[in-house]
């Protein structure tokens, strides 16, 4: 019996996705190269891979200069257009309902608002113990993770300016970066995760990774929530690994490199 499997399967070109390798490689690499080393990275010899960027240079995919070649205006131009499609929220959404699921905490998105990071989304824990979070919370800048992982990514005046919005809030007379915030920054930075323990609320501990967009700007933070008891908050602990890994995946998907 004729296995029917190719004849479901989309029909394409194969040319164009031989030269498509090109287009991969150069992506890849993020550079300029010679035309050797980017056929070797293509898996092709260089006499097969000369024509395919005549034409992609023809087109605007491909442009070379001082004898390589890179990516040209058109891939540019298609590479914005493909940015202006994703929306960090959507992306990240889906994978919040997969997070709580695997680490059993609660997993909330929080982006920067007028007033500070504010949780936009959130994923109930499957556990019979649930952490309480609502939409347009704002997070405390100092006292959460979700805060303090802005709050090492940000500009500085941005960052003070917060600040004092929320000492003000509080009741407090001034708010500035004292040493030992300063020093918890930039543990944050070298990190590349914030935490909290018996923060904001007693007996609750959160875990906070960042999401960059193609700049590398923090555009929100993915966020687990649970217990103290409960939340390992370990830097290299399986929290923060699949917090971390999910965060790079979307900031990859956003064009950070």
């Amino acid at each position: 019996m004729e296995d029917s499997s190719s004849e479901r399967a989309p029909r394409g070109i194969q040319s164009i996705e031989v030269g498509g390798q090109l287009l991969i490689a150069l992506a890849n690499q993020g550079r300029p190269m010679a035309l050797k080393d980017l056929a070797r990275e293509a898996g092709m010899a260089p006499a097969k891979a000369h024509p395919y960027l005549v034409s992609f240079i023809k087109l605007g995919l491909v442009e070379q200069e001082g004898g390589r070649y890179g990516l040209g205006p058109l891939a540019l131009q298609l590479g914005l257009i493909s940015l202006q499609q994703y929306d960090p929220v959507r992306l990240a959404t889906p994978r919040i309902e997969e997070l709580a699921l695997a680490l059993g905490h609660t997993v909330a998105i929080a982006v920067w608002g007028n007033r500070g990071p504010t949780i936009v989304r959130v994923a109930e824990a499957p556990s019979p113990v649930h952490i309480s979070m609502r939409h347009g919370t704002v997070m405390s800048l100092t006292g959460t993770a979700s805060g303090r992982l802005f709050a090492a990514h940000l500009p500085r005046e941005r960052v003070l300016a917060a600040l004092a919005m929320e000492a003000g809030a509080e009741g407090k007379p001034t708010a500035k970066l004292d040493k030992a915030f300063e020093t918890l920054l930039a543990d944050v930075r070298e990190q590349g995760m914030a935490s909290s323990r018996d923060g904001v609320v007693p007996g609750v501990s959160a875990l906070a990774a960042p999401v960059f967009d193609d700049q590398g700007r923090i555009v929100l933070s993915l966020t687990a929530i649970g217990p103290s008891a409960a939340v390992d908050l370990d830097a290299q602990g399986p929290v923060a690994q699949r917090l971390q890994e999910a965060g790079r995946d979307i900031s990859r998907q956003l064009g950070w490199r």
